[in-house]
């Protein structure tokens, strides 16, 4: 949603200026913002580790993690449930900041790998390695090439002098359909067993998730995060005023938009390959994120707090609503995810913008 159609003013930037000339602009709604999802995110991941068949309180897991706990709970803390919960923080955290930057180069609050057609690339490489029949290794490389693929087949279709938002989405939305297709002809060609497996991975799970399967994203995400930050924050910035004046004052608007896809792609791929498609985090966190700290830009930061506040909570709600049984993360993602797709529909076309 554009800023300038919010009714809130952005708050005042407190501007901290080193030694060295450089200068970093400080939101205090913001911070706020990103520090209550941190929180939440704390709080979710100490209750879900606490969770399961072998209870802990929060102060024993706290304990625990802090090198005490008896060696029953070290056991069950840092070789079962923490790997879950660490991927449940990073791959929402992947999620999230991917779908900040996807909206910010559409310039569109629809703008997310769910719907422009990565994730359903990364399942279609996924399948594909289950129909050959890989192990969970190559399901992750499957994944990962998948979503890389789709990501340079839609910047090629999308690309006319110059990454256009509108046509991006359009040729996402087309390019998504297309695999939706294929996707559902692979499940066709494996048999039942891979077949259940394939449909629990397209759902998003958290489920049995170890240190192996931590690593990929959190190490992307480290080295991404940053190097987005510190590279293209002030461009995109300056891009909210539009590609003219962008460039007049210096951006390289299409080499900034290069960048963001480049990135956006690889950790959207690595998300899914380490979850599966888990829905609409990437939609749902970026929004909230903006409408919390009324900011103007892609929030990436807020963003990615939010993303792992959402997921880590999500994985919980999926562990605790049905007693005895516990639901794939995915599906409260996208039971939630879609109620508010729907409430944003609705709010655009009230708008005048839809």
């Amino acid at each position: 949603m554009d800023e300038r159609q919010e009714r809130n003013e952005p708050s005042r930037a407190i501007v901290l200026r080193t030694s060295g000339g450089l200068s970093v602009r400080l939101r205090p709604r913001a911070l706020a913002v990103g520090a209550a999802c941190v929180l939440i995110a704390a709080a979710g991941a100490v209750l879900a580790i606490g969770g399961g068949d072998y209870p802990m309180s929060p102060v024993d897991v706290v304990r625990t993690l802090l090198g005490g706990g008896s060696p029953a709970d070290v056991f069950i803390v840092e070789q079962v449930r923490l790997p879950r919960v660490l991927t449940a923080l990073a791959a929402g955290a992947a999620l999230a900041f991917s779908g900040a930057a996807f909206q910010a180069l559409a310039r569109n609050p629809l703008g997310s790998p769910d719907l422009l057609g990565f994730t359903q690339g990364a399942a279609a490489g996924a399948l594909t390695a289950i129909v050959v029949g890989g192990g969970a290794v190559a399901l992750a490389a499957g994944a990962v090439a998948g979503g890389i693929a789709t990501g340079v087949v839609i910047y090629l279709l999308a690309w006319r002098e110059g990454l256009h938002g509108g046509r991006l989405v359009l040729v996402g939305i087309g390019v998504a359909a297309i695999l939706t297709g294929i996707n559902g002809y692979l499940i066709t060609r494996t048999n039942i067993s891979d077949a259940a497996r394939a449909v629990l991975w397209l759902t998003g799970t958290l489920d049995g998730r170890g240190w192996g399967d931590l690593a990929p994203v959190l190490t992307a995400t480290v080295v991404v995060v940053p190097a987005v930050l510190l590279g293209c924050a002030r461009g995109l910035r300056i891009l909210e005023m539009g590609d003219d004046a962008a460039t007049a004052l210096g951006v390289r608007v299409q080499r900034i938009r290069l960048v963001l896809l480049a990135s956006a792609v690889l950790l959207s791929a690595l998300a899914a390959a380490t979850t599966g498609p888990v829905s609409f985090v990437a939609l749902t966190a970026p929004q909230l994120a903006r409408r919390l700290t009324r900011e103007p830009g892609p929030n990436l930061l807020p963003s990615l707090c939010m993303g792992a506040a959402l997921l880590v909570t999500a994985d919980l709600a999926a562990q605790r609503l049905i007693p005895g049984h516990q639901l794939p993360v995915g599906v409260v993602t996208g039971v939630l995810g879609g109620a508010y797709l729907i409430w944003l529909l609705a709010t655009e076309r009230r708008t005048g913008r839809l």
